[in-house]
């Protein structure tokens, strides 16, 4: 078989069988250089197989995962950047506000302070501070605040240590105060006129000697987080 032979087979009607056999008389079975040739190139497509998918495949393989990996984390990167960007707008909506809020309460050096108003506000009146005392702060959390300052005058010591979602910290303030009842009232007018949170928890009024009255009572300043947390 020859190329004109090739030429010549009709492919309708192609016995495969006969074609081999034309096959195996060809003359270039024959030819040595032939066969050399084409076992040097069948070889070398082998090998190239077998190199691409032994050595080369696998890691075309690598790079790609390596590749697919590093658009995924940048696409990670782009999404949390994207959060920043709104967490930090959403940080200046709401400072403003934070800021007017955080003024009413108390820092711990401000605690200090509001002794000495109390003893101003008592001695401006005539008014004996017989006892003045802070006791624990107590959390607060942010859910449910109002029942847990219930729940706190029965029991002020239980939420020291539960500092998770703490909104604010109330600091209770014992007294007990003896003098005349109008200087009395002036000194709570005064303590309500304060810029800062101040609330008369408890607070039981006797009649005294010569007029007087004697009040004993608890009141209740609040404090941020990061000032009272353990």
């Amino acid at each position: 078989m020859n190329l004109d032979d090739l030429k010549n087979i009709d492919l309708k009607n192609i016995d495969i069988k006969e074609l081999v056999q034309k096959f195996k008389d060809s003359e270039y079975l024959k030819d040595k250089k032939f066969l050399t040739k084409f076992g040097i190139y069948f070889g070398s497509i082998l090998l190239f197989l077998i190199i691409y998918y032994a050595f080369v495949n696998p890691k075309v393989q690598f790079q790609k995962e390596r590749i697919n990996i590093m658009l995924e984390n940048e696409k990670q990167i782009t999404v949390l950047g994207e959060n920043i960007v709104k967490l930090n707008n959403r940080i200046k909506e709401i400072q403003p506000e934070y800021d007017k809020k955080s003024k009413l309460f108390h820092s711990q050096k401000e605690v200090e302070g509001l002794y000495q108003n109390i003893s101003n506000f008592a001695s401006s009146n005539n008014l004996n501070i017989i006892n003045l005392n802070k006791e624990d702060a107590i959390p607060i959390s942010g859910a449910g605040a109002s029942n847990q300052e219930q729940s706190s005058n029965s029991n002020q010591n239980t939420g020291n240590n539960q500092n998770q979602n703490v909104a604010y910290f109330k600091i209770p303030v014992s007294f007990e105060i003896t003098g005349n009842y109008l200087g009395y009232l002036k000194f709570r007018r005064a303590l309500a006129q304060s810029n800062k949170v101040i609330n008369f928890d408890m607070e039981k009024i006797s009649v005294v000697k010569d007029a007087g009255i004697n009040s004993v009572g608890t009141i209740s300043i609040v404090g941020l987080p990061d000032e009272y947390k353990n």
